[in-house]
């Protein structure tokens, strides 16, 4: 059985989907391209994947596209649900070769996307093929989904999906985002939870007057920065599993009139937090910030509101350790790598807060090895990848077969 699975699951068919898949530009809202090469490489595999169409027109009037697929059992059992973003983020400035043409040096493969997510997208599709071919008989049903806009704004990939009520019944979740490069733990690592975040704005409305007399108003500007400091300067929660939760002021502005008082100002913060930590728990801390600046600007707070309900912020999730699916991801995991898995926990958001939180499913993140997600020169370990590819493999057949 192993040459049967080392004919479907091997470098080399790994490296040359990654190589077609970095060299097709796919940042997030501009993901046509790709989801036609997945969708034709699934078709030929005999997958039978959809195309599914959405529109989100209350905030981006964007047109976007998912590719999807279900493989039924001939038996009754769990429904397992498979999810992968196909976008990037934008190239950025510092590439020492050209993003968009993967190079390979060793076992490192050069490209944007390489490690966050194509490297998962990759393992994932030669995964779903090397099953069907290789389990004809099975219980239960797989869901995959390769989805867009997962590096955007709102995730609306994965949200469409669920909004349109696709991930019905799903029992548990497997995503291969690179938990390693991520956690810049050691591969194997499985992630079992991430952070949630919320974005807010503080505006502060103050007083205008002459600047050759500033006592005279209320500058909206100082105002703004005393909460600052004072938001800065909180302990913040700590959860025994997540950490702790963190505060980035992400943008600052406000005042613009010559020789003046700024009467208005701004700033907007992202907020990762932990468990026990929501949009009340964030609001009282900043009353408690604006109390203890003694500032004089009225001051409203608002959240970012997201074009579907729930959808304007990413709620935190663990899954136990002891759960019966995360023991046998584990011996999965071990039984390919001959390694033993480190636990850890992602600190960031992502499509599998929503589907962990809103499904209320056990969400699993595991994936492969890399550096540089997010930034210039990023690369992906060939060999966590193939690995990847392989453990998801076992873990369905565990599981259903």
């Amino acid at each position: 059985m192993k040459e049967h699975i080392e004919k479907y699951i091997n470098e080399e068919r790994i490296v040359n989907l990654l190589v077609d898949l970095i060299e097709i530009h796919s940042p997030y809202f501009h993901e046509d391209k790709i989801i036609d090469y997945v969708h034709e490489w699934l078709l030929k595999n005999d997958l039978s994947p959809k195309i599914h169409k959405y529109h989100e027109k209350e905030i981006t009037n964007f047109k976007g596209q998912n590719v999807i697929g279900r493989l039924k059992g001939n038996k009754e059992g769990i429904k397992i649900l498979l999810n992968a973003h196909l976008d990037t983020v934008n190239i950025c400035k510092g590439w020492q070769g050209d993003p968009l043409k993967a190079e390979i040096d060793g076992d490192k493969l050069y490209g944007l996307g390489a490690l966050d997510m194509k490297s998962g997208v990759a393992a994932l599709m030669i995964a779903i093929d090397a099953f069907y071919r290789l389990n004809p008989k099975f219980s239960g049903e797989i869901v995959y989904t390769f989805v867009s806009d997962e590096e955007g704004p709102y995730g609306l990939g994965t949200e469409a999906l669920l909004q349109e009520d696709w991930c019905n019944n799903i029992d548990l979740a497997l995503i291969p985002e690179p938990s390693s490069g991520f956690t810049k733990e050691k591969f194997p690592c499985l992630c079992l939870g991430a952070r949630g975040g919320w974005n807010y704005t503080v505006s502060f409305k103050g007083k205008a007057a002459h600047a050759a007399n500033p006592e005279e108003g209320i500058s909206a500007i100082v105002d703004a920065s005393k909460v600052m400091v004072e938001l800065k300067k909180m302990q913040m929660k700590e959860d025994e599993k997540l950490g702790r939760g963190s505060l980035c002021i992400i943008e600052a502005n406000g005042g613009g009139q010559a020789c003046s008082v700024a009467d208005h100002a701004s700033f907007t913060v992202f907020r990762h937090v932990v468990r026990g930590e929501d949009k009340t728990y964030i609001e009282r801390e900043v009353q408690n910030a604006i109390e203890r600046a003694n500032i004089h600007s009225d001051v409203e707070i608002s959240f970012r509101k997201g074009p579907y309900e729930g959808n304007g912020g990413f709620d935190p999730y663990i899954v136990e350790e002891d759960h019966p699916y995360t023991i046998t991801l584990d011996k999965c995991i071990e039984k390919v790598t001959c390694k033993p898995v480190k636990i850890a926990y992602f600190s960031s958001i992502g499509d599998f807060n929503t589907i962990a939180t809103r499904l209320d499913i056990p969400t699993f993140l595991f994936g492969a090895d890399g550096e540089n997600y997010h930034t210039h020169d990023e690369f992906v370990y060939i060999h966590s990848v193939v690995e990847t590819s392989k453990v998801i493999y076992e873990f369905l057949k565990e599981l259903l077969v």
